[in-house]
């Protein structure tokens, strides 16, 4: 079996900005979207899991930004999944043109039984004829956020769509990142931090419920918070400046 999935993917303008080139979305997207593909090709997928009465659940994720390509230039995805732990596993990602790294990434997951509620081990997840990796390409550790956003400043609300929401019946993991990033003016836009750019999932969201939005500086950037009306965060976001985060 194929541990690993290496495709090529054109830049189309769905997944440009206003500048023209590849967006901080789109980048998490794309790399979501050939998880997804690797998975199907494992026995993992969705619909896979759901016979099984398993889900997979976003915990976490980690993506560099080298520098982002411009629309409708071609760039190779790769992707590969590594040796779990017991409860968790990470899978990596990365882009690249013409042999130069433009992004990597890495994602820890979990796995929900969905007749109990609760995480399912690991073990058994994965074919057993399929070898993978324990050595990872992007080792970088996921930063630690504070989820006390007491007193910093309001960024916006956003009132979670029907748009906003997947297969699961919660808010897509991206929608977050897409939220956050479209309360944000166009000068402001441009200037995102985009070296490292981390997502943080604590609590899944639905349809019409009101999202607010905070920030605070850092010295290597900005942090973001999402919290719903009981005050509890939905997501937490940090992102670092590309000087700031080489060798993060």
């Amino acid at each position: 079996m194929k541990e690993e999935l290496r495709i090529s993917q054109i830049i189309y303008p769905s997944l440009c900005d206003l500048e023209g080139k590849l967006s901080v979305a789109g980048v998490f997207s794309l790399f979501m979207d050939i998880a997804t593909q690797h998975a199907e090709h494992l026995g993992v997928g969705a619909k896979d899991m759901l016979s099984r009465g398993l889900f997979w659940l976003t915990v976490k994720t980690k993506v560099r930004i080298l520098r982002r390509p411009g629309m409708m230039e071609t760039v190779t995805l790769t992707t590969c999944p590594l040796v779990p732990e017991r409860m968790r596993a990470i899978r990596e990602y990365a882009m690249e043109q013409n042999g130069e790294l433009l992004a990597q990434g890495k994602t820890e997951w979990a796995v929900l039984d969905t007749t109990t509620g609760r995480l399912h081990p690991m073990k058994g997840i994965f074919a057993p004829e399929l070898t993978l990796s324990d050595e990872p390409a992007f080792p970088a550790a996921f930063s630690r956020m504070d989820p006390d956003f007491s007193g910093c400043e309001t960024l916006g609300t956003w009132t979670v769509r029907a748009t906003d929401i997947d297969l699961g019946g919660h808010m897509n993991n991206v929608a977050y990142l897409r939220a956050l990033l479209s309360l944000l003016p166009s000068g402001e836009l441009k200037a995102f931090p985009e070296g490292n750019v981390e997502l943080f999932f604590r609590n899944s969201c639905f349809e019409g419920d009101e999202l607010t939005f905070l920030r605070r500086p850092t010295p290597c950037g900005l942090e973001f918070g999402a919290f719903r009306p009981d005050g509890t965060p939905a997501i937490l976001v940090h992102a670092e400046h590309a000087q700031a985060s080489r060798g993060a």
